[in-house]
C-alpha cells in the first residue's frame, strides 16, 4: 500500500509540475528520480526530501508550499526569488488559481490587544536580529533609490528625506508618526526641520530603542515616543501625520477606522502621508504569510485606500508608486540576510532561517512581478489652498 501511495503521489506531482513554472527546471524526487520540466536548459532545481501530502496542496497551496520549504520537505537549488517569480508569472498555473475554500484574508477587526500581539509576533524577535540585515538606520520599509548605485543606507536616508519633503514641514510644527519603527523618521524630522515629533509603536523592542536614541541624541525637547495603539491617542492634534508601512497590520476591518483616527488627529488644513503596500487583486494576503509572518495583516488595494481617503473627506493631492524601489530594497535585505547567516545561525534555528529566506524572496518576487505595489498617498484635511502649486518644492 505504501508503494502504491508513493506512485500515486508522483503521478499527482508530475501533473502539477508540468504547468507550475514558466521556466524550464529540473526536479529530483524523494526516491532519487530526476525529471526535466519545460524545454531548454534548466534554470533551477527542486529537490524533494519527502512528499508533501496531496490533500495539503489541494486544500491550501500557499500554506503547503511555505511549510514544505520551511520544514525542509523540499529544497531549492538556485535563486529562490527567480523560482518564485517563475511560479507567479504562470497565471494559469495551479498556485495562481483562486479557490473559494482557501482562507485568504481576515475580515474581522483586530482588537487593540490582538493588534499588539500581532505586531510583537513579528517585530519583537530581537533588535539584534534585525540589526544584522537592515541598514544602519534600522529602517524596515521600502527605501528610495535616487540612483541604482545607491547602497541601502543611502536609499533609506533618501526615503526619509523624500517623505519629509513631501510633508513640507515648517519649524515649530507638530508631527505624528503612526508606527514609528526604530525612530529614524521622527529623529530626522526634529533635527532637520525643528518640528516637535511624536512616534507611537506597539513593539516593545522598538519603543525601547527609540527611547535610547532620543536620550543619546539629546532630543528630549523635540521628540517623544509612546507604546500605544493609534486608537488610544486622544485629545491631541497635529500639523502633520505620517504612517510608513503600518496600515498593513491593522486588518481589513480597521482600515476605515485608521482614516477616522487620522481625521480626528489632524488639524484643519493639516497634511498626512500614508506609505502602504498595496495589491491589485484585492486578495489581501495569503495563509502562509498570515500564519507565520504577519498574523492579522491585510494588504489593501490602491482603489480601496483612495476610496477611503475620499470617503473621509480628505483631499488627495499626490500619489506615487515605489514598486521598483521595494524590489531593490527586498533584494538588498535578502542578500544581507544570507551574508549574516553565520551570526543568525547563533540566534535562530534552521526552520526560522528557511522561513525568513522564503519570506524575503517571495516579497521581492511579488513586487518585481507587479503582484504587489507600494504607494505613497498625500492628502489634506480640507482644501488647504496654501499648498504649493507644483511638486517642485519636493525636489528643491
Amino acid at each position: 500500500m505504501e508503494v502504491l501511495s508513493i506512485n500515486i503521489d508522483k503521478v499527482f506531482y508530475d501533473n502539477l509540475l508540468k504547468n507550475l513554472f514558466t521556466d524550464p527546471c529540473e526536479v529530483k524526487y524523494w526516491d532519487g528520480e530526476i525529471k526535466q520540466y519545460g524545454v531548454g536548459d534548466a534554470q533551477f532545481r527542486i529537490e524533494f526530501i519527502e512528499p508533501i501530502a496531496k490533500s495539503e496542496i489541494i486544500n491550501d497551496p500557499s500554506l503547503a508550499f511555505g511549510e514544505g520549504y520551511m520544514f525542509n520537505k523540499f529544497d531549492i537549488v538556485g535563486n529562490v526569488q527567480k523560482v518564485l517569480e517563475s511560479i507567479n508569472n504562470n497565471q494559469e498555473g495551479f498556485m495562481n488559481q483562486k479557490k473559494p475554500y482557501v482562507k485568504l484574508v481576515k475580515i474581522l477587526s483586530n482588537s487593540i490587544r490582538k493588534a499588539k500581539e500581532d505586531v510583537q509576533f513579528h517585530y519583537d524577535i530581537g533588535n539584534d536580529f534585525y540589526r544584522l540585515w537592515l541598514d544602519e538606520t534600522m529602517s524596515y520599509s521600502c527605501a528610495y533609490f535616487k540612483s541604482p548605485e545607491d547602497d541601502l543606507f543611502q536609499a533609506q536616508k533618501n526615503k526619509v528625506s523624500h517623505i519629509l519633503r513631501k510633508l513640507n514641514l515648517q519649524p515649530g510644527q507638530t508631527l505624528l508618526d503612526i508606527g514609528c519603527g526604530w525612530g529614524e523618521l521622527i529623529l530626522t524630522a526634529a533635527k532637520a526641520y525643528q518640528v516637535k515629533a511624536l512616534g507611537i509603536t506597539l513593539s516593545t523592542e522598538q519603543y525601547s530603542r527609540v527611547l535610547e536614541r532620543i536620550k543619546n541624541e539629546e532630543l528630549q525637547d523635540l521628540v517623544e515616543v509612546q507604546q500605544i495603539d493609534f486608537r488610544e491617542l486622544k485629545d491631541r492634534t497635529f500639523d502633520r501625520v505620517v504612517s510608513v508601512g503600518m496600515i498593513e497590520h491593522v486588518g481589513k476591518g480597521n482600515i476605515n477606522g485608521y482614516f477616522s483616527a487620522v481625521k480626528s488627529l489632524l488639524k484643519e488644513d493639516g497634511v498626512s502621508l500614508l506609505h502602504s503596500i498595496t495589491s491589485y487583486d484585492g486578495v489581501g494576503t495569503n495563509s502562509w504569510i498570515d500564519k507565520y509572518i504577519f498574523p492579522g495583516g491585510y494588504i489593501p488595494s490602491m482603489h480601496e485606500l483612495v476610496s477611503l481617503i475620499t470617503a473621509n473627506k480628505f483631499c488627495l493631492i499626490d500619489l506615487e508608486s515605489l514598486r521598483q524601489h521595494y524590489t531593490k530594497t527586498l533584494e538588498h535585505w535578502a542578500q544581507n540576510f544570507e551574508h549574516a547567516l553565520p551570526e543568525i545561525e547563533k540566534m535562530k534555528d534552521e526552520t526560522f532561517i528557511r522561513m525568513w529566506r522564503l519570506y524575503l524572496n517571495s516579497c521581492a518576487a511579488s513586487f518585481h512581478g507587479g503582484i504587489n505595489d507600494v504607494h505613497q498617498f498625500l492628502f489634506t484635511n480640507g482644501a488647504n489652498n496654501t499648498w504649493p502649486l507644483t511638486r517642485a518644492y519636493i525636489h528643491a
